[in-house]
């Protein structure tokens, strides 16, 4: 009796407001006791019993308020009840709280009926999911259907059914939804995505990349991209953003390293073949580029460019008027104004005219401005966003925005990877969601946004500026996260004295970078915490769910479901921690101080370098004096499939400083991409050096167990791989790391491979 009075407490005066949960939540528990009573039989059965008449008079007084299930079904269930019947009594109290808890009840004359046979036998064919009946009738797994729901099942259904439209070709509502996010995210087509944004950065990637096309990249992207240009068999040119060393972390792709890539590419005739740059727009960390400027000057030096901008965690920008301005469709429709104004063109001539005495690859193009001419740029933009991310859409809810004029003369071939990498069963719900995502956007995105930001900024004011807290931790300003060359306004705060909305705007229109403030990169090194760490205790003490740490930080993001109560909890919490933390090394005296402050200088002093791209291997390379680093990873993919051709060398090995000094070179052979975004550690066919395997080693051990770290060899040694009568000087080693099987791998082939050719 003391358990079903926890479980299931009394009606009071101030619950009346609230009943109608309450009553829900009766009718459930009344449901598991019943389920038990079928399950046990007469085993406890007179305990369950009292609980479920505990229950059931808990729940009279408000069911004689409500029509259903009204006094007949009532008084069946006491009857059934009181005659020990528990399989009907399970039966009737199953299908009372489920038509209560999805309102079928309303439209579903069956409800009301007694009898088991009420239950509806209009004969479908559909999957056992569809409809709920296979969950429901279930003995084993009807808790699934109680938990989610019985809408869940109704909705369950496809396309070739009939009746409804298809993802693949839309001609119904599903391409009336596509037709209204185009219009609301700013693009001229809009295609939904059933299977997240790493399956639209592929679609992409196939659609518009054939074999032998050269891609510019930034090497910290996601790793959709990476595997998106494998599929493609295009050759990546991998570019490295700016390093945030003391806080193990990239920032962002800035222009000039992408414009020296173009021009040494121009310089060596293969610009033609330079077809897409791929850049995130936000970072994880929120580093946010100038979408105008870039595409500008990338479009001064190739007119032509296809531009990827991954903004799956930055959809919601485009529903503030300020941050619109660096989404990629903002930047593209500001493009398209600009080459058909009559001011730009001036503006151009003497831009142009200023040229004079420079050629076309001088490096004094890299620190000026670019200006592209009108008459022949094209503004390609593709952005690709994780509506589930940002926005209120259910998980792997994506869509690719596109903004294209001659998208006309890829349409087919964007279909025909579309159709390869969507399925023939999209899930409807995702579908829905995405579309109710937008209208809720459309709708009130502006009032979101602007709370989700006035928040970020309020909670970042409180962590810098509590004389407590602010010891131990600091949330990270523009100032320290974008360095000061590309912040030309000064902007270095959101709280600085006397700052204004104008200072903001300016930097949002003139900096290169600008800093989400929804994204606050929270500095805990000082607390003596590493960040996963520091993570593990917000959710296993605080309750706090964090997704991104990096080695002495974590990122709280902030959304549009956040309230001020998220932030309080949050400033409470880092208080709690601080308060125990004075605590600590008051107690511990100077020996607990003396050991916390070593801790600290390990986790903010002592970082280990970033890891960099060297480049890739000859055998992966057209031509191996080339000044330009692309590299035919798709080759290095497939070379690594030869098992015959591997060992296995542990990460803190003595031969890997001997292979490192003495060669043979060593090659990844496998990715290894921390998830969230952060550093690309390997990329498949680069060159491995002392420098990135010495950091990454430094960055497992602090990221996986003992046991990872303590990789064992484990294969025999290499055998050289012949192909195709081609010289084999020396071995042409890889590598990549197992963190599953604990092993590192070195895959060798022939050091002069021959680089695939296509039909």
């Amino acid at each position: 009796m003391a358990a079903t009075e926890a479980m299931a407490p009394k009606f009071g005066l101030n619950q009346f407001f609230s009943a109608w949960d309450a009553r829900i939540d009766r009718w459930r528990t009344l449901n598991r006791i019943t389920r038990n009573l079928a399950a046990r039989g007469a085993q406890n059965g007179n305990e369950l019993r009292q609980e479920a008449i505990a229950v059931l008079e808990e729940l009279h007084p408000i069911e004689e308020l409500n029509a259903y299930p009204g006094p007949h079904l009532i008084a069946q269930v006491q009857e059934r009840l009181a005659n020990g019947d528990w399989v009907g009594l399970e039966r009737i109290v199953q299908r009372i709280s489920s038509a209560l808890l999805s309102n079928s009840y309303r439209d579903n004359r069956e409800a009301w009926i007694i009898e088991d046979e009420g239950e509806s036998h209009l004969p479908d064919f559909l999957p056992p999911s569809a409809r709920g009946k296979s969950v429901f009738k279930s003995n084993w797994i009807r808790d699934m259907g109680e938990f989610y729901g019985a809408n869940l099942f109704l909705a369950e259904s496809c396309a070739t059914t009939g009746g409804l439209d298809s993802l693949l070709e839309p001609t119904g509502n599903i391409k009336q939804a596509q037709e209204k996010a185009a219009r609301a995210f700013g693009g001229d087509r809009a295609f939904f995505v059933t299977n997240g944004t790493s399956t639209a950065n592929k679609i992409v990637h196939q659609a518009l990349l054939t074999p032998g096309d050269i891609v510019l990249i930034d090497r910290d992207c996601h790793k959709s991209h990476h595997y998106g240009i494998v599929l493609a068999g295009a050759l990546p040119l991998y570019i490295d953003a700016y390093p945030l060393t003391q806080y193990s972390m990239y920032g962002s792709l800035a222009i000039r390293p992408i414009k020296q890539a173009l021009l040494a590419l121009k310089a060596e005739g293969k610009l033609d073949r330079a077809k897409m740059l791929v850049l995130t727009k936000c970072t994880f960390d929120g580093h946010i580029a100038n979408v105008e400027q870039t595409m500008l000057e990338c479009l001064a030096i190739k007119p032509d460019l296809v531009f990827l901008w991954n903004e799956a965690w930055f959809g919601f920008a485009r529903f503030s008027p300020l941050l619109r301005m660096r989404t990629a469709m903002g930047g593209a429709a500001k493009l398209r104004e600009l080459i058909h104004d009559p001011l730009y063109r001036d503006k151009y001539e003497a831009f142009k005219d200023s040229l004079d005495g420079i050629g076309d690859t001088d490096l004094r193009l890299l620190d000026m401005p670019l200006l592209p001419d009108p008459d022949q740029i094209k503004v390609p933009v593709y952005e690709t966003e994780s509506i589930h991310k940002s926005m209120s859409s259910l998980r792997q809810g994506s869509i690719i925005v596109v903004a294209d004029q001659e998208f006309h003369t890829v349409e087919a071939q964007f279909k025909e990877a579309f159709f390869t990498h969507t399925s023939t069963s999209p899930n409807l719900q995702i579908i829905a969601s995405i579309d109710v995502a937008r209208r809720q956007m459309e709708l009130e995105g502006y009032e979101l946004v602007q709370r989700a930001l006035q928040l970020a900024m309020e909670i970042r004011k409180e962590i810098n500026n509590h004389p407590l807290i602010s010891k131990y931790f600091h949330a990270a300003t523009p100032a320290e996260m974008i360095p000061p060359e590309y912040r030309v306004t000064g902007f270095s705060d959101y709280g600085m004295p006397g700052s204004t909305v104008t200072d903001a705007t300016q930097a949002l229109r003139k900096d290169e970078f600008f800093l989400d403030p929804t994204r606050i990169t929270l500095l805990c090194g000082n607390a003596g915490y590493d960040g996963t760490r520091f993570k593990g205790l917000l959710a296993e003490t605080y309750d706090i769910q964090i997704n991104k740490t990096s080695r002495n930080s974590v990122l709280v993001q902030i959304n549009i479901s956040n309230t001020r109560i998220d932030m309080v909890h949050l400033i409470k919490t880092l208080a709690d921690i601080s308060r125990a933390l004075e605590r600590e090394l008051d107690i511990g005296g100077d020996g607990a101080r003396a050991s916390f402050k070593a801790r600290v200088k390990g986790l903010v002093e002592d970082v280990p370098e970033l890891p960099d791209f060297s480049r890739f291997h000859n055998a992966l390379r057209e031509n191996s004096e080339s000044a330009t680093p692309e590299g035919d990873m798709r080759a290095a993919y497939y070379f690594a499939y030869n098992a015959q051709a591997c060992e296995c060398i542990g990460l803190y090995d003595a031969r890997v400083d001997e292979r490192l000094k003495n060669g043979p070179e060593l090659v990844s052979a496998k990715f290894v991409i921390p998830y969230p975004p952060s550093s690309q550690s390997w990329s498949l066919g680069k060159l491995s050096r002392r420098k990135p395997l010495h950091s990454c080693a430094s960055w497992m051990s602090r990221r996986f167990t003992d046991t990872t770290r303590r990789v064992a060899s484990s294969c025999s040694s290499p055998k050289p791989w012949q192909l195709s009568g081609e010289k084999q000087d020396d071995l042409f080693p890889a590598f990549a790391v197992g963190i599953h099987q604990e092993s590192l791998r070195w895959t060798t082939a022939g050091a002069e491979a021959p680089v695939l050719t296509y039909p």
